[in-house]
């Protein structure tokens, strides 16, 4: 049998590794065959050649399974840092942001990250940055709202005289 190959084949890795690191069956799965390599003789260095992984992530990955089972191939959760924001904060804060800036005595018309990192830091003594408060805006599934120009409620004649497109019958001496 001939030997196959596949075109621009280094891409296509590149490619294939970056598919694996997209869903958690896949990386499930990628560990699954990395101890099937070793089971199969290859030793870790060589796996992890394969795998494109260092030698140290397939030893880890057999210590684990040695350890678990199949189920210390599955991904860990990680929850992350915690929120600088109570339940009872983010509540209190959701309420907040459905009420106009007005109300709280800002001169802004409209929540924006920056009003909102200054109104956290009054009334909820939390400091986020503009782009975390941004995030929050997109958790509470706001969405911004720009004001609309003046120009939208105008004079419909005065629009009329103001547009560049030439009026019918118009002439050079007119």
């Amino acid at each position: 049998m001939r030997r196959l190959q596949i075109g621009d084949a280094e891409t296509v890795r590149i490619a294939a590794q970056q598919e694996i690191t997209r869903s958690e069956e896949s990386r499930y799965d990628h560990r699954l065959h990395g101890i099937l390599l070793i089971c199969s003789g290859l030793s870790c260095y060589e796996a992890a050649e394969l795998l494109g992984h260092s030698p140290r992530t397939v030893e880890s990955w057999v210590e684990h399974f040695e350890r678990s089972g199949f189920a210390a191939l599955h991904d860990r959760e990680r929850p992350g840092r915690p929120s600088k924001l109570t339940e009872a904060d983010r509540t209190a804060l959701e309420q907040d942001l459905r009420c106009p800036p007005a109300d709280f005595g800002y001169a802004q018309n409209n929540w924006d990250g920056k009003l909102l990192s200054h109104h956290l830091v009054q009334n909820f003594a939390v400091r986020l940055k503009v782009r975390q408060c941004q995030r929050l805006f997109h958790q509470f599934r706001f969405r911004r709202r720009k004001p609309r120009p003046v120009i939208a409620h105008a004079d419909p004649e005065l629009q009329r005289a103001y547009k560049k497109t030439r009026k019918t019958g118009w002439t050079a001496g007119d």
